[in-house]
């Protein structure tokens, strides 16, 4: 494993078994710098990478890490986390909601911190769930811990990862597989392994058999999980196990160590509200350097090198990948593991990546050209951000003008038989297309065959032949009657949109519960490429009703009153150009981004029945509805 632009070669030591406090063992790989075939006895820092994912999947640990870092110096540990891989612990594992990883962390930094190879700093780098664990080691704060990069993780399940707005975020269904099909609980036995592949290879099938029941799905071969996926389904109010600290480290905030962090991801991951909270928080709270870096990408692009999120293209400046990301994180760790005076904490502590510019046609590659830039910023939200309301009028028209009508509003009939079917989201619901047998079932071997059933970022809002949910005539959504649709006219100029979006809305149905979905999308002129235009969504989010005023609490509605709501849409930044016109889209159903409303006002995931529900907009001087935008000067 030698690179002739680095300085060593690597040694490593496989299932070192690491005793965390209460006697439970964790498999852990030490991979060490070597000189020929003899490791080299200096102390040397430590990159420690914790996993659920199995520690020796070589696309996201061993060559973007191990093999990365280890050369330049840095001895990198890998540990599969309790109940994971070769760990002991096994049915203590319920995806991101584990009581004991915080300890788990602690205990194997000072474990890492007391070996003869170490130099006494320790630093944690991982995405997702291996994000989670690095929050969550910060709360116990291990001495040894000298600083964290967090990619592309929540740091509240229940908001930002399984009940979105009140609603199943139903791609944490899918993502429940890919953790089922190498239980270490079905390990040997092969029957529930293919009952797992079997049922990933059928997601569609099964989210159509809605409502999920206890042992009515494949994940009832690993009972925990099984569980874990009810509490993510019938757990609609936020209650004691959701407060957690393994559920939500917002709240725990103020334990965390006060070490130098980046806090990284992307404007079509689904996790953009934590990683921005977090920063803010982290901020606010801490003396040392705290960075932000928010780049275009969904969930895995800033590790792929991808410079497209969905269907849409970013630029070359998008590409990070293995080589890109490397170079940024040794900076890093260079800076506070070596204390090597590289400049880092000099750069203004924002990063982000300004969506939009492209000139609108299909790229080489089949995409739209989008375009976008980096830019750095000195804070979060911006301060020289102007706060501008745009009201919804029942013409359609996206304004700055309030409505002069005194009465003026707008019903539609949602039925949850049809819902909306999404066509892009900032999630990866994915299923399996694999041949029936196949011999090779660990991630790297299955990860070619996992494919998102809708666009993993942005898209077209137009139905697709192949879409979950499509129908022919495969219209645009815009066209639907369950969706309202309001836009700006035609823009005379750009119109840099960078920050949180709010939306304050008046509302009214026929049934005790439903929902209030919306999505903000650029609407791009027609061109050759497009002869009817490009309808981009740039974020969406959702509002179930029994929980406007709060989800400790469910509050039924009533058919003859009338209820402000306000949904807040994820952070985003977008130029939109000259010419393109801002949208908004309003309606009852985004399947299956998330599970849909059966408006019967029953317990969550135990309705008997559908009910068609008959929704109104209010749009008049007292009911006025509107858009709050954070606009760049």
């Amino acid at each position: 494993m030698c690179n002739r632009d680095n300085d060593y070669n690597i040694i490593v030591e496989k299932n070192v078994m690491v005793p965390m406090r209460d006697g439970t063992k964790l498999a852990t790989d030490i991979y060490r710098p070597a000189q020929g075939n003899k490791v080299v006895d200096n102390l040397f820092p430590t990159i420690l990478g914790r996993t659920s994912y199995n520690k020796n999947w070589k696309s996201l640990w061993i060559d973007p890490v191990a093999n990365y870092f280890t050369p330049k110096g840095y001895i990198v540990v890998l540990q599969d986390i309790r109940g994971r891989g070769e760990s002991e612990g096994v049915g203590e594992y319920f995806h991101t909601v584990n009581i004991n990883e915080g300890n788990d962390g602690f205990d194997t930094v000072e474990w890492i911190a007391s070996q003869s190879w170490s130099n006494g700093k320790v630093g944690m780098t991982g995405s997702s769930h291996g994000g989670i664990v690095q929050t969550v080691a910060s709360l116990t704060k291990p001495p040894h811990l000298t600083t964290i990069w967090v990619d592309v993780a929540p740091t509240n399940i229940f908001f930002h990862e399984a009940r979105e707005g009140g609603c199943m975020s139903l791609w944490m269904f899918a993502a429940l597989f890919l953790h089922a099909h190498d239980a270490p609980e079905i390990k040997s036995d092969l029957f529930a392994q293919q009952l797992i592949i079997d049922g990933w290879r059928d997601i569609k099938g099964l989210l159509n058999s809605m409502p999920f029941e206890k042992g009515s799905t494949p994940l009832k071969v690993v009972p925990n999980l099984e569980e874990t996926l009810l509490n993510y389904y019938y757990r609609g109010k936020y209650d004691d196990f959701w407060g957690l600290e393994a559920c939500n480290q917002e709240q725990y905030f103020y334990k965390s160590l006060d070490i130098p962090a980046v806090f990284s991801g992307g404007w079509y991951d689904p996790f953009a509200s934590a990683t921005v909270n977090q920063f803010v928080q982290m901020n606010k709270k801490n003396k040392t350097y705290q960075k932000l870096d928010m780049g275009p990408w969904n969930h895995s692009g800033r590790r792929t090198g991808e410079t497209f999120a969905g269907d849409v293209d970013f630029g070359n400046d998008a590409s990070y990948g293995v080589q890109g990301y490397g170079k940024q994180r040794l900076l890093w760790f260079d800076r506070w593991l070596k204390n090597m005076p590289n400049g880092v904490e000099n750069e203004p502590p924002v990063k982000i990546f300004v969506m939009g510019g492209g000139n609108g046609n299909k790229n080489k590659n089949g995409k739209l050209n989008h375009g976008g830039k980096w830019r750095f910023e000195q804070e979060w939200p911006l301060s020289r951000t102007k706060y501008e309301k745009f009201y919804l009028n029942k013409s359609g028209l996206l304004s700055k003008y309030s409505p002069k009508e005194a009465n003026s509003s707008i019903s539609y009939e949602y039925d949850p038989n049809n819902p909306v079917p999404t066509i892009s989201a900032t999630s990866a619901l994915s299923e399996l297309s694999i041949p029936e047998k196949k011999s090779d079932l660990s991630v790297d071997g299955l990860k070619e065959f996992i494919k998102p059933i809708f666009y993993d970022g942005g898209a077209h809002q137009k139905e697709y032949i192949g879409n979950f949910g499509s129908k022919p005539p495969y219209r645009l959504l815009s066209d639907r009657n369950d969706i309202l649709v309001f836009e700006t006219e035609t823009l005379a100029k750009d119109i840099e949109i960078t920050g949180e979006i709010k939306v304050f809305l008046w509302v009214g149905s026929s049934a005790k519960d439903t929902d209030f979905t919306l999505k903000i999308i650029d609407v791009y002129p027609a061109n050759e490429d497009y002869i009817a235009g490009y309808h981009l969504a740039i974020a969406d989010s959702v509002l179930r009703m029994r929980f406007r005023n709060g989800f400790e609490k469910e509050e039924m509605m009533s058919d003859s009153e009338i209820y402000k709501i306000q949904i807040k849409l994820p952070p985003i930044s977008n130029v939109f150009k000259i010419n393109h016109r801002i949208r908004i889209d309003i309606s009852s159903s985004n399947f299956p981004r998330f599970d849909f409303n059966p408006n019967t006002g029953e317990p969550l995931g135990k309705h008997t029945y559908l009910l068609t529900a008959y929704n109104t907009l209010y749009l008049n001087r007292k009911h006025a509805s509107y858009i709050e935008l954070p606009v760049i000067p």
